[in-house]
Formats: structure tokens, sequence, C-alpha cells
């Protein structure tokens, strides 16, 4: 005969509800999920407001608040000409309810240099992630 035995069945119930008691609620958590992705944008933001410095050659302002990040560039390092837009269209990233992220407000230059090293803290869902942009390169990370 084939099929299952009793300690096969009694193993794999034992298993499953040690997984719907630990893993499946993390999945029904989505401010884990809108943390996660808002930190993913920041860096993709960060990362374009370097480039568009670099490809404009002029400076791009980084401001980044308590609900939303916005990019401006400009001649001068306090960046008064206009805004700049967010791919794909955005004039800037909206927080998500429960996210809190720390103040930050920087420049680059045509070359790419951030106006001062900057550390950047967001917070959601128990998930705690350091955005770093370094002093010389501007290599965010």
């Amino acid at each position: 005969m084939r099929g299952f035995t009793l300690i096969e069945l009694v193993m794999t119930i034992v298993i499953v509800g040690v997984l719907a008691v630990t893993v499946f609620p993390r999945f029904f958590d989505r401010l884990t999920f809108d943390s996660r992705s808002f930190s993913d944008g920041v860096i993709a933001t960060v990362r374009y407001a370097q480039k568009a410095a670099i490809a404009k050659h002029r400076f791009v302002c980084v401001t980044i608040t308590s609900s939303n990040v916005s990019l401006k560039y400009g001649t001068t390092s306090a960046c008064a000409d206009g805004s700049l837009q967010i791919p794909p269209g955005k004039s800037s990233l909206g927080v998500p309810g429960g996210v809190t992220v720390t103040a930050a407000s920087f420049s680059f230059d045509s070359l790419g240099r951030p106006s001062a090293p900057q550390s950047i803290l967001i917070n959601g869902g128990g998930v705690a992630k350091t955005i770093t942009v370094a002093a010389e390169t501007g290599y965010v990370y």
C-alpha cells in the first residue's frame, strides 16, 4: 500500500502550525513592506539627484522631511531655479503612514559630490534602515 504514515501527517501538521504562528503574520504586516519600499525609493531618488547634478552641470538639492522627499536644482547651492521631477514624473516621494524618516537637506555639486556626508534613518514595521551618502564620492548605500 502507498500513503503517508501517521507520524508523517503529524509532523506536517506541527510544521504548518509553527509556520502559521511565526511566519505568516509577517506576510500580512504591510508596514514592513512599505518601509522597505520607501527606503529603496529614497536610495533611488538620491542616486538620481547625484546623476542629474552631473548631467545638468548644476547643483541639485535633496530635501527630506517627515512627509516627503523632494529635489530642486539651481546654479548655486541654494537650488532656486526649479523643482526636479522624480521618475516616473512625480514632484516628490511621499512617506508612507507609520514610517518615520530623519530630516535631511543637502546638495550635490556638478561633480556629484555632496555638500556634507549624510546618514538618513528610516524606521517602520520593526525594521530600521540607514542610508548613507559618502562624503567625497557621493556614493549612496
